[in-house]
């Protein structure tokens, strides 16, 4: 096993690193502050090729695999930025470079590898199934070239800055599908066509995370629109779930590795009753466990890219590599948060902000929770636990 990044891979680090530099830590302050989205940087990322890092070459994308777009979301997260205002667009392609048609592909993938369009909003979570994807309601009925869609959805983010979404609705009703994870179908919905019949009311949290709930009253979405067949839209969210946890564990490693880095520093800097605080081990062993754990979740991270990358299931790699690196991360929070003492909760030292930022993947995209369980029943053979 080689655990050394390959020279391109280096680069991307590299070339991320200084991109992201053009973006201080003002910055960051500034837009959360305002509950701004930061368009420049993601500008910027899709001028530089960034967000098209997964699209096929053929479609004007870099072609790279899903470890390279963990180590461009890390890196960013590392630096002190967020990436979550752009990480959509690489996960999404799970789903519609596996399942999409050779016309989707070429209808989209391009503006998308450009900057024409975007794809960053995927609509999946409702208010009354939460995590049991195979309880929503919201319906696509066909009708002639067309499919109508009614209901709502909870947390789809993006919105507001996305061109294009993804959309699992139910085609067959959960008592006449054949399984209880068939009749669920995905769709590439254009934002830009569905006028009022799409209501978009944005949920103020507590950081700077656009996320909204939909209501969908008689969107029409054209048939050609479906991705791959009706009916087998829940096997292909979780092709796309896999990608998404494993990008999810990579922005986690780089809130992590962003703690680490200013809790040592600082460390070493502030000196208390004679002495850097660093030297005490109260300060200093706390530091240290959270950088073997994130270590720990970094082989995990990269052993769930490489099974991705290769088309082999993944499953339960991707979602203990999300669980890890997001505990590693917390962790990491909490030690910086320590470290820091009161300066951790002043805004102008942004620990504050990175720690309220590091706590939203404990809970999402899926809860830590259901990776226990599903570790439980699908990886050592448990009874179901709900």
């Amino acid at each position: 096993m080689d655990f050394e990044l390959t020279a391109l891979q280096q680069q991307i680090r590299q070339e991320i690193r200084e991109l992201c530099g053009k973006f201080p830590p003002e910055y960051w302050r500034a837009a959360d502050e305002a509950r701004q989205y930061p368009e420049e940087f993601v500008r910027a990322l899709t001028d530089a090729g960034w967000l098209a890092a997964l699209i096929p070459e053929q479609y004007g994308g870099a072609g790279l695999g899903v470890l390279e777009a963990g180590l461009i979301l890390e890196e960013i997260n590392r630096s002190g930025g967020s990436a979550a205002p752009c990480h959509a667009q690489m996960y999404t392609m799970g789903c519609l470079l596996r399942h999409g048609n050779e016309d989707q592909k070429r209808r989209y993938l391009p503006a998308i590898a450009s900057g024409e369009l975007r794809l960053q909003a995927f609509a999946v979570t409702e208010p009354d199934a939460g995590s049991d994807t195979t309880r929503i309601t919201t319906t696509a009925t066909r009708r002639g070239d067309r499919y109508v869609v009614y209901g709502r959805k909870i947390f789809t983010s993006r919105v507001q800055h996305s061109d294009l979404l993804l959309l699992l609705a139910r085609t067959t009703p959960f008592a006449e599908a054949p399984g209880k994870t068939q009749g669920l179908s995905l769709f590439l919905v254009d934002l830009r066509t569905v006028g009022d019949r799409l209501e978009v009311r944005p949920i103020r949290t507590m950081i700077n995370h656009e996320t909204n709930e939909l209501r969908f009253d008689g969107v029409e979405v054209p048939a050609e629109n479906l991705v791959g067949e009706e009916g087998e839209g829940f096997r292909y969210v979780l092709s796309g779930m896999n990608a998404e946890r494993i990008l999810i564990a990579s922005e986690c490693l780089g809130d992590g590795l962003y703690f680490v880095d200013r809790a040592s520093r600082y460390a070493c800097e502030r000196i208390v009753f004679g002495r850097p605080i660093g030297q005490n081990q109260g300060v200093q062993f706390p530091i240290a466990r959270a950088y073997m754990a994130l270590e720990a979740a970094r082989l995990m991270r990269d052993k769930a890219a490489t099974l991705f990358d290769r088309g082999a299931p993944c499953g339960a790699e991707a979602n203990m590599a999300k669980y890890l690196a997001s505990e590693a991360a917390f962790e990491a929070a909490n030690a910086a948060m320590t470290t820091f003492g009161g300066y951790g909760l002043a805004v102008e030292y942004d620990v504050e902000r990175k720690f309220r930022e590091s706590r939203l993947p404990l809970v999402a995209p899926v809860p830590n929770n259901l990776i226990l369980s599903y570790v439980g029943q699908h990886v050592l053979g448990l009874p179901r636990s709900f």
